[in-house]
């Protein structure tokens, strides 16, 4: 008998039919003798919905007014689907966050967990019944109910799955798997069997939209294999997990695009010992991401420095430089926002020096022209204009995967 976890997003429980459907797939799963933990976000667009009703009251309410608000979501989710396998004749239970003990940090909208009490969880399943509990919220020391931001159900489900010692974390979707790159819109595209965290972490936070990438760091860390597979086609799903099969022997794993980035440029700041130091402690400590960095060799006493940022924190990194300007002591400013990030992940890419020549020549021969680039252990990101982003991914996912140009 296993532990097995089950994640189902908003799609997977829009409706009375689907949720029927999801009650028939976590009650086969307990027939077969596992105990199962359901994790389960706010149906369809409900928490769309219910910000937009907050904006009706009080465009400017306060983020803990709506995490109140925003948790009623999956409340309503939690318990309609304890309904539904309750009248299937199955024990369940539903459960939310201060029944529990899901304890976050007091960062309202996007708080962080920690600590899960599991006492509560655990003496339901020693009784054999199906526990079903809220994803994206938690409590937090003052008693206050707190949402976990983005990908906020997918972290809850491997935080469960961590804390019980699960033996699987299933990530149910509206897509049947991991695919090279985004099946929608590259032609070719192909579902991973498996991937390992490391590249499905480069993939999710390039871009990819299947797992967020927290949910990605807490199952890396603490070694929680996850698979993802779809809620609707009852196809084989991709695993993630520590060691990944490599596809027909191929280097790369899948190709991903950032659309949301802009670039910032300063231009003849001083070369001495400890400008990028103050250009960068200024931005982290408004809490601003910075991604790709290139500094260009010295002339004389100058030089240039050009990074990423998210495009959300552009105006702010910008006034934030410019009310800086005579600390930092650079001559101009220069920014584009109408920039793509484009990116390779495969953990074989760094024993193949063809790899990158290949990304290249694609671009190359599409006529797409390279701003900047970033290589790691197992990835390589260019920087394009953003009319050239969906091109430029489709050009080098068939360099890599079409079927004269898979690698080997």
């Amino acid at each position: 008998m296993a532990l097995i976890v089950q994640k189902f997003g908003g799609s997977s429980v829009a409706s009375l039919e689907r949720v029927r459907h999801v009650a028939k797939i976590v009650t086969d799963t307990y027939i077969a003798g596992n105990d199962v933990v359901v994790v389960l976000s706010a149906q369809g667009k409900m928490t769309d919905r219910l910000i937009a009703l907050a904006n009706e009251y009080n465009p400017r309410a306060s983020k803990r007014e709506l995490d109140q608000l925003l948790s009623i979501g999956e409340q309503q989710s939690v318990a309609l689907a304890a309904m539904c396998i309750q009248g299937m004749g199955f024990p369940v239970v539903s459960l939310n966050a201060w029944q529990v003990g899901f304890k976050t940090n007091t960062t309202y909208g996007n708080a962080r967990i920690k600590k899960i009490d599991t006492e509560r969880i655990q003496m339901e399943l020693d009784q054999r019944k199906i526990v079903i509990f809220t994803g994206f919220q938690g409590i937090n020391r003052r008693g206050d109910i707190t949402t976990l931001g983005r990908g906020g159900s997918d972290t809850s489900a491997v935080a469960l799955a961590a804390a019980l010692r699960a033996d699987l974390c299933q990530i149910y979707t509206d897509v049947d798997g991991v695919y090279t790159a985004d099946p929608n819109t590259v032609e070719g595209a192909r579902k991973l069997d498996e991937i390992t965290y490391d590249e499905m972490l480069e993939l999710a936070s390039l871009g990819a939209k299947v797992l967020h990438n927290r949910s990605v760091e807490m199952a890396k860390h603490y070694h929680v294999e996850l698979e993802v597979l779809s809620s609707f086609t009852g196809n084989p799903g991709t695993k993630v997990k520590e060691v990944a099969k490599r596809m027909e022997h191929t280097q790369v794993s899948g190709v991903a695009k950032d659309k949301s980035i802009a670039r910032i440029a300063l231009v003849g700041i001083k070369n001495e010992p400890g400008i990028a130091f103050r250009v960068f402690s200024l931005l982290s400590g408004k809490k601003i991401n910075v991604d790709i960095i290139l500094q260009s060799i010295g002339r004389e006493e100058w030089k240039d420095i050009a990074f990423t940022v998210a495009r959300k924190d552009l105006n702010q990194a910008v006034s934030l430089l410019e009310e800086y300007k005579s600390v930092l002591g650079y001559d101009g400013i220069e920014v584009n926002d109408h920039i793509a990030k484009v990116s390779m992940v495969g953990a074989g890419m760094i024993g193949n020096p063809g790899v990158a020549s290949g990304m290249f020549e694609a671009l190359y021969n599409a006529g797409i022209n390279i701003n900047m680039i970033s290589t790691s252990e197992i990835k390589i990101s260019v920087l394009v204009d953003e009319k050239d982003a969906d091109r430029a991914v489709q050009v080098v996912h068939t360099k890599f995967f079409s079927e004269y140009g898979s690698q080997s």
